[in-house]
């Protein structure tokens, strides 16, 4: 055994071809690789699993030194072998772009996974032999062009959105190659290229310019009418039968690609003509491998040969044999053989005297946990970096911001470490002993030799940065935000009443410079509010906002107006407290969580968990095992797990010898959830059936029956559950999905199982009466606003209708092997709809699907459409709540603006429930939306586009049909003339005094903290010349008021950092003086004003000061601190400077808290405090 150092890794050699590399720990084999890419012309990193691969990738990247040669991946399809999806354009678009390096030679450094160097490729010249380079000054020849572009696989579109795209318009030529991160814009005189030029397919402006560019196929495969003919001939030679049953014969015979044929590439090409990427490398590569890369090789082997299996019944997609797209063990075994190759071993299974084997001397990465309880949370980081000489140690952060908050820590500790760019900084003669870089490292290292270190923040936290830095939302803040105000918007004060919003004034008060909110009153009166202060107003949310009340400062009709509201809001919380007092008075079921099944269960779910579905699970599974019986609504977004959310739930309380009924407001969705419950109920003794009108009388009857007897445990259907003749033997559970759809009658039942069983609600969109019942403390809310990995937003537009638009949008899917939803929402013509957008379309398949349909075609229909055996279905808004349909990427709304908002968002959620990036086309009249609602709705749904904005949307449904609606139009008065925030406040408090028992700790209540006043005479606000925007100033003055926790305001401090750059000192000063805030609220102080010689300290009457404390204080401070009154604290100093004064706020109130005075720190505070949340 021979030892060895990451910065001069041993390589192989004509004497010794095959070496074997031992220890290497954390980062150092990115460190390994980097250095050895220097001297070694061509490596191959071959890595066990994707997220090793991930890993490898960053620490590569950052280790490599400028200059080096390029890095290039070749990632995997991320689809299961066999599969009926397509991969991401993203995905092929860099693999084809690494197979053209490779092609050419000019790829030094590859990473891949075991799984894709087994994967077969396309011929080595197919590649390049489509390729074409177009540079400034030459000619091309417009009409070769046309006919060449789409047969290498790419579509013509009036707008080039993404990879594989190209328009010709005139003299302008756009096109989104392969390989490329944006697309390009060619200026054309007759046939010459006079410019190219980068453009953003977003806003479809051009950017910098460029003097070539090069078109790669589209596809990993040929298109030409000569590669359908080969495809055909192929296909009838491999398999046995009639070719015309198999739906991708059919559809690629047509010039049609169905998702997931890839899975067939190499019918494209004359047998055995494909490569494998041994065949791309030349003799001298080093291949650089997992330990035991042919135990790896039959792992992946025995998958690929039970989902071959699996697909083999799939007489419309058989598959190919597993060897016709993979190397068997036995080809790669051969293929490495003769290759120079490093195996990395995990320990010593070889003798020291093999002079193959080299030991690294790494040590692995030692935590410094960051203890959020204690006093000093960064001890150990701290002890570590005080000893570290002769070390040299190098700190690495995800952010500017994380950077900036760490090196304000270490410095309170007289440590500084010096702000890197680069890796190589920190190597070469007179680096720092500490330094300080933005990266992204998850994995740290010790290198006893050089006697350096590298800390990450996983090293710190115990986990990655970004996954605690996701944005949590409170339910009950999204109404209240100001940041969407423009001048002249109706705005409520809670103390002076309705104005209207005149834009953010810098005055000067005291010396100092402060941002002020500034309210337009009548009489043209102003009202100037402190930024700290924003918490006390809110948007107008009432009736007509045009028409919203404007009141006088200084008279006392807003005093009674408010009056008014609370008497009203009081009667309508002892209306709705009466169903509440009758489910206080049943005791909950106290279901207990079987110990040994439940994991079973859960461990079926076939994806990761995310951080928001972890914690509504848990949320209730707590109401579940509680006293109370549960009544919760489950707030999440189109496609974002809550069904998994209700089948853990129904597994609980089905195991209790309880039954469960799973409402649903269509048939469609029933039968969507009664298949996904039955197969994943399917080896367990829990009976799960259907009662809907698509079963027959027998079999309804039979479920009737079943359910009295309690033979059936699970029950799932639609109103027909609630009718009389239907009777449980012990329910226990009742899931209603969307109830806001149901009708009154049924709402009327629902209202009556309130009082009777548990009840989770779940929903994408609330309606305004749902969502706030929910703030108003009466039903526990859950949200999951964490969308699946790999989950992209829908891209939304509103356009006028064209039926040339209509056909780009439905061949830019289908050409990707996607399907369209048309919705024509009128059954009455949706038949001439359909015809036309035949006419229009000739290339597509379509079907039409509606509710006035009997119901067994209906569901042969929409099954059809699920198992892609046609691209477009025509259909009404009975696909609302219908099944999901993950290769369904595009829909097109006509007239979208006779439909309601909640009903848009919930149609554009049929779509985008993969990892491809989905479109949604509302169209309107050529002379725009019927009336100005419909357009508000239509500008609500695109602008709040991104995922998860369901809860938010629901808020925006709320201000356009006008808060009247929330409980009835008794109440619009009340609401009209305080709005509509103030009101639920005086709602909840109603709901307080009128007895309402105790909510659990997870049942949302307004009850923000009180924040004290503070005056320090220093300048705190955000300077023009570092934001200029004054949106985005005010969001964040809102913001900051807002935050409840010094948690949130560190969160808030990075962002900003990440967002616009490192702090000015006024900003430090505004976040300073807001932790002081949270403080000093925590121990009942309400005013603090310190000036240069004197200040003084106000205290509530509930002040929580211990008195040991304060009389410890006063007496070490006779001299210049004394009480004026039990709630008065006078005193004198002598702070000249701002900032001092700052300093000694923090220090008093430390003290006054019982901490240790020095220890009182803006980013010491903002960093322990509460981490754990």
């Amino acid at each position: 055994m021979v030892s060895a150092t990451p910065f001069t890794p041993p390589l192989p050699t004509v004497d010794a071809v095959s070496l074997q590399w031992q220890g290497l720990a954390g980062t150092s084999l990115g460190l390994a690789v980097a250095e050895a890419a220097q001297i070694q012309s061509r490596i191959v990193v071959v890595a066990d699993s994707p997220r090793e691969l991930q890993l490898l990738e960053s620490e590569i990247r950052f280790f490599l030194p400028t200059g080096a040669p390029p890095l290039h991946r070749l990632p995997d399809w991320e689809c299961l072998p066999y599969d009926h999806f397509s991969p991401h354009p993203e995905i092929t678009s860099e693999r084809l772009q690494t197979l053209a390096c490779l092609s050419r030679g000019e790829a030094a450094l590859v990473l891949l996974t075991l799984e894709v160097l087994q994967g077969r490729l396309p011929p080595v010249d197919f590649v390049l032999g489509r390729s074409f380079r177009i540079s400034t000054g030459t000619d091309i020849d417009f009409m070769s062009l046309r006919a060449q572009l789409p047969q290498v696989g790419y579509l013509a579109v009036s707008q080039v959105m993404a990879p594989g795209e190209y328009a010709i318009r005139g003299g302008v030529f756009d096109i989104f190659p392969m390989g490329s991160d944006t697309p390009f814009r060619l200026d054309l005189f007759g046939d010459e290229v006079q410019s190219i030029r980068y453009f953003d397919p977003e806003t479809q402006k051009s950017t910098r310019s460029t003097s070539q560019l090069e078109i790669l196929p589209a596809r990993e495969f040929p298109l030409e009418d000569a590669a359908i003919e080969r495809f055909r001939a192929n296909y009838r030679r491999e398999f046995e039968g009639d070719p015309q049953s198999s739906l991708i014969y059919r559809e690629v015979s047509c010039g049609n690609l169905p998702a997931g044929i890839e899975y067939y590439f190499p019918l494209f090409f004359e047998p055995g003509t494909t490569a494998s990427l041994f065949d791309y490398m030349p003799d001298d590569t080093c291949w650089l491998l997992p330990g035991n890369p042919e135990a790896g090789a039959r792992k992946i082997s025995a998958a690929v040969l039970d989902r071959y299996q699996q697909r083999s019944i799939d007489f419309e997609r058989l598959p190919l044999a597993p060897n016709r797209l993979y190397l068997s063990v036995t080809e790669l075994s051969s293929a490495l053989q003769s290759a120079k190759k490093i195996v990395l071993v995990d320990q010593d299974t070889t003798a020291e005297t093999n002079a193959a084997l080299h030991d690294f001397a790494v040590v692995p990465p030692p935590a410094y946990p960051v203890d959020a309880s204690s006093n000093q949370p960064y001890s150990r980081l701290i002890a570590r970096l005080r000893d570290c000489r002769p070390w040299r140690i190098l700190l690495s952060v995800d952010s500017a911001g994380r950077s900036e908050a760490l090196r304000d820590v270490l410095q309170h500790y007289d440590i500084h470490p010096v702000r890197l760019e680069h890796w190589h900084e920190f190597t070469v003669d007179h680096a720092p002993i500490i330094g300080i870089v933005t990266s992204a490292l998850d994995r740290g290292v010790q290198l006893p030799l050089e006697r350096i270190e590298i800390i990450t923040e996983s090293q710190l936290y115990g986990e990655r940065v970004h996954q605690r830095r996701r944005e949590t939302r409170d339910p009950g803040s999204i109404l209240q935000t100001v940041a969407e105000l423009h001048s002249g918007d109706p705005v409520v004060h809670r103390d002076h009443g309705i104005g209207r919003y005149a834009g953010l004034e810098t005055l000067k008060v005291a010396g100092t410079s402060a941002e002020f909110a500034v309210l337009r009153y009548q009489d043209n009166d102003r009202l100037y509010v402190p930024v700290f202060n924003l918490t006390s107003l809110a948007r107008y949310l009432g009736g007509d906002a045009e028409n919203a009340p404007l009141h006088r400062l200084g008279n006392d009709k807003w005093n009674k107006a408010k009056a008014r509201a609370a008497r009203r809001a009081r009667d309508v919380a002892a209306e709705l407290l009466k169903t509440q007092a009758l489910r206080s008075l049943r005791d909950g079921s106290e279901f207990t969580v079987p110990e040994d099944d439940y994991p079973a269960f859960a461990g079926r779910f076939s994806f990761d968990e995310t951080p928001d579905q972890e914690v509504v699970i848990n949320e209730v599974l707590y109401d579940l095992r509680s006293a109370t019986p549960m009544d919760r609504l489950g707030c999440g977004d189109v496609g974002f797990g809550k069904t998994e959310v209700a089948l853990r739930a129904a597994f609980i309380v089905a195991s209790n010898s309880h039954q469960v009924a799973i409402l649903t407001p269509t048939t469609l969705l029933a039968r969507q959830h009664f298949e996904t419950f039955r197969d994943r109920f399917a080896d367990m003794a829990i009976r799960v059936e259907l009662l809907s009108r698509f079963r027959d009388r027998a079999h309804n009857a039979a479920t009737t029956a079943g359910l009295r007897s309690g033979e059936i445990d699970i029950v799932i259907g639609t109103h027909r559950l609630l009718q009389a003749d239907v009777a449980f033997r012990s329910l226990g559970l009742v899931i209603i999905d969307e109830e806001h759809r149901f009708g009154v009658r049924q709402k009327e039942r629902l209202k009556q199982l309130r009082q009777e069983v548990d009840i989770l609600a779940l929903t994408a969109t609330p309606i305004p009466r749902t969502l706030n019942i929910g703030l108003a403390g009466l039903r526990a809310i859950s949200l999951i606003g964490t969308p699946p990995p790999n989950r992209v937003s829908i891209k939304t537009f509103v356009r006028s209708f064209s039926m040339a638009l209509v056909r780009e949008a439905c061949l830019r899917e289908i050409h990707r092997g996607g399907q369209v939803y048309y919705l024509h929402n009128a059954v009455r013509t949706i038949g001439e709809a359909a015809s036309r957008l035949a006419d229009a379309v000739p290339e597509a398949s379509i079907r039409i699907a509606h509710g006035q349909m009997p119901e067994i075609e209906l569901e042969r229909v929409m099954q059809d459409f699920y198992h892609q055996r046609f691209n477009i279905l025509v259909c009404s808004t009975i696909i609302e709540s219908g099944i999901d349909v993950p290769t369904a990427n595009t829909i097109i709304i006509n007239r979208a603006d006779r439909l309601g908002l909640a009903q848009l968002h919930q149609l554009r959620g049929r779509v985008g429930r993969s990892r491809h990036q989905a479109y949604a086309f509302l169209l309107t009249p050529a002379e725009g939306p019927a009336t100005t609602n419909a357009a508000k709705r239509l500008e609500a749904i695109v602008s709040l586009s991104q995922l998860g904005a369901g809860f938010t949307l629901a808020s925006h449904d709320l201000e356009i049909r006008g808060a009247g609606e929330l409980l009835g139009e008794g109440q619009s008065g009340a609401i009209d003339e305080i709005g509509f925030s103030l009101y639920t406040e005086y709602l909840t408090r109603a709901i307080r005094d009128l007895g309402q028992k105790e909510q659990s700790s997870d049942c949302w209540v307004y009850a923000p903290i009180q924040k004290p006043e503070i005056n320090l005479e220093i300048t705190a606000l955000f300077p023009d010349s570092y934001l200029p925007d004054v949106h985005s100033r005010l969001l964040l003055y809102q913001r900051i008021a807002a935050a409840q926790t010094e948690a949130e305001l560190y969160e808030l401090q990075l962002e900003i950092v990440d967002r616009f750059g490192l702090l000015p000192v006024e900003v430090k000063a505004l976040l300073r003086i807001s932790v002081l805030q949270l403080r000093a609220a925590a121990i009942g102080i309400r005013t603090m004003e310190i000036g240069s010689v004197r200040g003084k300290l106000g205290f509530q009457e509930t002040a929580v000061v211990e008195p040991i404390v304060m009389t410890d204080l006063l007496a070490r401070n006779r001299a210049n601190m004394s009480m004026s009154s039990p709630i008065e604290m006078r005193l004198q100093h002598d702070l000249p400077e701002p900032l001092d004064r700052l300093t000694f706020a923090e220090k008093l109130i430390g003290n006054l808290m019982g901490e240790d005075a020095e220890q009182v720190k803006l980013s010491e505070g903002l960093t322990h405090s509460e981490r754990k949340r």
